[in-house]
């Protein structure tokens, strides 16, 4: 479904047998790359989500600023491996774009929420954006390219998938709030999310 130009959800896309493998694959992921508490630069400020990644790159938000790396920030191993359901799913909703190098894994807290913001640390903006919901719903809202334009918002669900291209890939957008309780697939309520990007040209 095409929500807006550029803008596709993919309702359901992972069925919960394909979620729970996900789920694992992630957990194992988290095991050798920890999650860890990123910052505002600057001011230091806590975010209110903690995050890891995989793939060749990863992104992190220290005091310093907004940047990929190709290290962990607190162990200073290699991110791991993207898996293999990732890279498929890339394959299908971004037929023409370059692989991914970068998974960011956020996980939402039930009092968890991201403001308004643009994925902009990338070196080029042809390819999309591709981010997939697991665990409980949460209230996804986005706007336009400007910081102050008007936006809409609406639910994700465990298994949705999100695709940002094209006079959507700039698009302001954040996550409002998180509706516990709304999924059994974590052990406790929470969100996880899953966002898929390509970094250099």
């Amino acid at each position: 479904m095409e929500l807006e130009p550029g803008l596709f959800l993919y309702s359901g896309y992972f069925d919960r047998s394909a979620q729970t493998v996900l789920r694992d694959t992630i957990r194992k992921i988290v095991d050798a790359a920890p999650l860890f508490q990123p910052t505002m630069p600057k001011t230091g400020k806590p975010l209110s989500v903690k995050m890891s990644n995989c793939g060749s790159l990863g992104w992190v938000a220290d005091k310093a600023g907004y940047r990929y790396q190709d290290v962990h920030p607190v162990t200073g191993e290699p991110w791991p491996q993207m898996p293999s359901q990732l890279l498929d799913l890339w394959s299908t909703v971004a037929v023409d774009a370059p692989k991914p190098q970068a998974c960011l894994i956020n996980y939402y807290q039930p009092n968890a929420k991201m403001g308004l913001h643009q994925d902009r640390d990338e070196a080029v903006f042809t390819a999309p954006v591709v981010s997939l919901s697991l665990g409980d719903e949460c209230q996804f809202r986005i706007g336009t390219t400007q910081r102050n334009g008007p936006t809409k918002s609406f639910k994700l669900t465990s298994g949705d998938v999100l695709v940002m291209s094209g006079e959507s890939r700039l698009a302001f957008h954040g996550v409002d709030r998180i509706f516990p309780g709304t999924s059994t697939l974590l052990k406790a309520p929470g969100r996880i999310n899953l966002t898929l990007r390509r970094v250099t040209a």
